[in-house]
């Protein structure tokens, strides 16, 4: 790493910050909510301008923001207050943030798709050199599904394969116009240096010219197989099939898009911003407290009730929920420095 890649790095995660916050900002303003400030990082402020009610700032550490609406953490008797709100109008303001994410890798896919010469689809087209998975698969079958996950493209195939680890799947395919389920096959499996063992991908797909129309289609369905992938890839943390050292904070995140910067090739930079940016819409959706996701979960069981929670209640178990997710960052973070000193 070198400090121009740091620099776009910082630059890059402060963008995605910034797609995040405009999403909330933008809603809130649609619902007339009052706009204290408008942040980009975290901690002291390094500027400031204040343009009509609203003070947007940019603040010194570059690892998250915020917009603080008028009475969302505090009493408050203006009838602009985001309480004041509806809560349906409430419930948009605080998804925008995370969608505003995922249109972000959306568009960013968008991007690295309309570069293809070709896009690949879910056909077998061929085998390598003494393929495990040529006694299994055949040439023109359609693979619809692996471990039970519809494959709509060739990324779903390609990150279920990923998960796997021991090196057997099943796989639903149509094959002469008719599904057939194969319940065990069997692929080469390669260890990498960080001790973790890997399926060995050895068959290819066919390609597919691109049209307008098929660029798009393409776009969202990478796309949602970047959310699929997310989503499991939580499930997988939760059921303990990875471990919290596999986790990046900041700092690895960081890495990460600074290595990518470092290298020529800007298609991966651009990946890794897209996957990014899912993570980061995803994650915040979770209805866990502190994050987006639990905040509307208070608001759906506010309409349930017919009145909402009392907001002490809600801000204590917010409180702690922020607690946990600080104790997380830092346990994260603390893998994050180890990896970075034994290069691991």
């Amino acid at each position: 790493m070198n400090i121009f890649s740091i620099i776009i790095a910082i630059l890059l995660f402060g963008f995605m910050i910034f797609f995040h916050e405009l999403g909330h900002f933008s809603m809130a303003k649609w619902a007339g909510v009052k706009v204290n400030e408008f942040s980009i990082g975290m901690g002291l402020k390094i500027f400031s301008k204040t343009v009509g009610e609203t003070d947007y700032s940019l603040r010194l550490l570059p690892i998250g923001g915020f917009v603080a609406m008028e009475g969302e953490d505090e009493e408050s008797s203006d009838e602009r207050s985001f309480m004041a709100c509806p809560a349906w109008k409430r419930i948009i303001i605080t998804a925008a943030g995370a969608i505003m994410n995922l249109i972000l890798g959306f568009a960013v896919i968008l991007v690295l798709t309309s570069g293809q010469s070709l896009l690949g689809t879910t056909t077998v087209a061929n085998f390598a050199e003494n393929s495990s998975s040529a006694n299994y698969l055949q040439l023109e079958d359609k693979i619809v599904a692996v471990n039970g996950e519809s494959a709509a493209c060739d990324y779903d195939i390609v990150y279920s394969l990923i998960r796997d680890q021991d090196g057997i799947v099943s796989m639903d395919v149509i094959r002469g116009g008719e599904k057939v389920r194969l319940d065990e096959v069997k692929f080469e499996m390669e260890t990498y240096e960080d001790g973790n063992s890997y399926i060995v991908l050895d068959f290819g797909v066919y390609g597919e010219q691109p049209t307008f129309g098929s660029v798009v289609s393409y776009a969202f369905r990478w796309t949602n197989s970047l959310v699929k992938l997310v989503w499991r890839s939580l499930g997988d943390i939760v059921s303990g099939h990875f471990s919290l050292s596999q986790l990046s904070g900041p700092i690895g995140v960081t890495e990460a898009i600074s290595e990518a910067a470092s290298s020529t090739n800007i298609k991966s930079l651009l990946l890794i911003l897209a996957m990014i940016t899912v993570n980061l819409g995803v994650f915040n959706l979770l209805p866990l407290p502190a994050l987006d996701g639990g905040r509307i979960f208070f608001m759906v069981l506010e309409i349930i009730r017919g009145k909402p929670i009392s907001q002490k209640v809600e801000g204590y178990i917010h409180s702690a929920g922020m607690a946990l997710l600080l104790l997380l960052m830092v346990v994260v973070t603390f893998n994050d420095i180890v990896k970075l000193v034994t290069g691991g």
